[in-house]
């Protein structure tokens, strides 16, 4: 069989992955558009949404991850041409979401007395529930969503995708504008009109490509409604046991940053705002590896499950190099504007100063950023993923989270050493998994 070189490999890669690239950056400005505009309307409201936020994110992020076992398993089954199995397996997908969407309401539903007991500030307890109140509506929508989403990935058709991000971010930034304040006659609402606006933006989402999968000549073939059964464990199983793993690494990632900013909360405000202005940019780029690395995983996965081994390598290999560019790009650019960036968040010279600092620092681990998530996107196309989480494991919470402490508290290095403790375990992910895929796809 004739395999196509890397350099016939990187365009098909780059047009899968553009819109999913445009698509996770359109769901990371949803976050910042809220906290701009719940901004504008109190300090407490502003507050109850990131106390909101840092409770309902790490779960949906759980969720996505074990969701996300859908993508490769259904890039193998279209790459084996089964795509009348296409159906079923969006089908049990569906089950799987409702399941669990069960225990993530719960939390949002009660979340006051979890506040409570960690004694958060009394007035901000009932904004934050009014805020979770309005999100919970949305949570059975992009659950679902995210089921369709990973289908559509799944056999190489991710335009939708872009799409439907894009206009989700539309319907908050409109939702956010009438509901928190009232315009338009609507009431006015504040943090709870925030949380709504979520809401509504992940239905839209959800309807829009519910829509598209249903009427599109494209997935006439995979035969959606027919294939719409009782929710089976024998066929679900093997998605949890799949997308488990998945979920659990991609929380103990975004644990780690969670975990440094506990670290560093002894330290006073202006440290904390340096910490988060390089926190939101060094997620903001980290946007364009994840979606690069869910292009690799359709590509990886269609390979395999066409049987062609020498193909899912050499696709696997492509992403991660092309990460590994692309971030290397990121760096640079992060490195030479660090304090015009810095000073886009802040005009406090201190906070700007650390964060410039700090931006610097992350500039460091923009490779090895790129190379984990690229790898961890390519594990995932030829189905391993317990091996990925131990190693998540081990990188994140046996070298970051200890060198960070050490450096930054009993060595006195402050936030850069927290910095360099997570350049190190970034670093070590992206050496062992870079390994693992050599080693499985050989």
């Amino acid at each position: 069989m004739n395999v196509p070189s890397s350099a016939t490999e990187v365009p098909g890669l780059l047009r899968l992955a553009g819109p999913l690239i445009a698509a996770q950056l359109a769901q990371n400005a949803m976050g910042f558009v809220d906290t701009v505009m719940v901004g504008g309307y109190g300090a407490l409201d502003l507050a109850a949404v990131a106390v909101g936020a840092a409770l309902w994110q790490p779960p949906y992020l759980l969720v996505l991850g074990i969701l996300m076992a859908l993508s490769p398993s259904v890039a193998h089954l279209y790459g084996q041409g089964r795509t009348r199995d296409i159906g079923f397996i969006t089908t049990q997908g569906l089950w799987l979401a409702g399941f669990l969407t069960l225990p993530v309401l719960g939390l949002l539903l009660n979340a006051a007395p979890l506040l409570r007991a960690f004694d958060m500030a009394a007035e901000v307890i009932p904004l934050t529930q009014a805020y979770l109140d309005g999100v919970a509506w949305g949570m059975p929508a992009v659950f679902a969503f995210t089921v369709l989403r990973y289908i559509t990935e799944g056999v190489a058709h991710t335009r939708p995708v872009m799409v439907a991000g894009l206009v989700g971010l539309g319907v908050n930034i409109f939702g956010n504008w009438s509901l928190i304040y009232g315009r338009l006659g609507l009431p006015e609402l504040g943090v709870a009109g925030c949380g709504l606006a979520t809401a509504l933006s992940f239905w839209v989402m959800a309807l829009f490509l519910g829509r598209h999968l249903l009427v599109h000549p494209r997935y006439r073939s995979y035969e959606l409604l027919k294939g719409w059964q009782q929710p089976r464990w024998r066929e679900l199983w093997p998605l949890i046991w799949l997308g488990l793993p998945i979920g659990l690494a991609i929380f103990a990632e975004v644990s780690i940053f969670a975990a440094v900013a506990l670290i560093l909360g002894s330290l006073g405000p202006v440290v904390l705002a340096g910490h988060q202005i390089a926190l939101n940019v060094a997620s903001t780029t980290f946007m364009v590896p994840l979606g690069l690395s869910m292009a690799v995983t359709v590509k990886v996965g269609q390979a395999r499950g066409a049987g062609d081994r020498q193909r899912a390598r050499r696709a696997g290999l492509t992403g991660i190099v092309l990460g590994a560019g692309i971030m290397l790009v990121m760096a640079g650019l992060i490195y030479s504007l660090a304090r015009p960036i810095a000073a886009l968040y802040s005009d406090d010279p201190p906070v700007v100063a650390l964060a410039a600092g700090l931006l610097q620092l992350a500039a460091l681990f923009q490779l090895s950023d790129g190379l984990q998530v690229s790898a961890a996107g390519a594990l995932r196309g030829l189905k391993d993923t317990r091996v990925p989480l131990l190693i998540t494991l081990l990188a994140y919470w046996g070298v970051g989270l200890p060198l960070g402490y050490v450096l930054a508290l009993p060595l006195d290095f402050a936030a850069p050493g927290a910095w360099v403790g997570l350049l190190g375990g970034l670093s070590t992910a992206a050496l062992l998994l870079g390994i693992r895929f050599w080693r499985v796809s050989g």
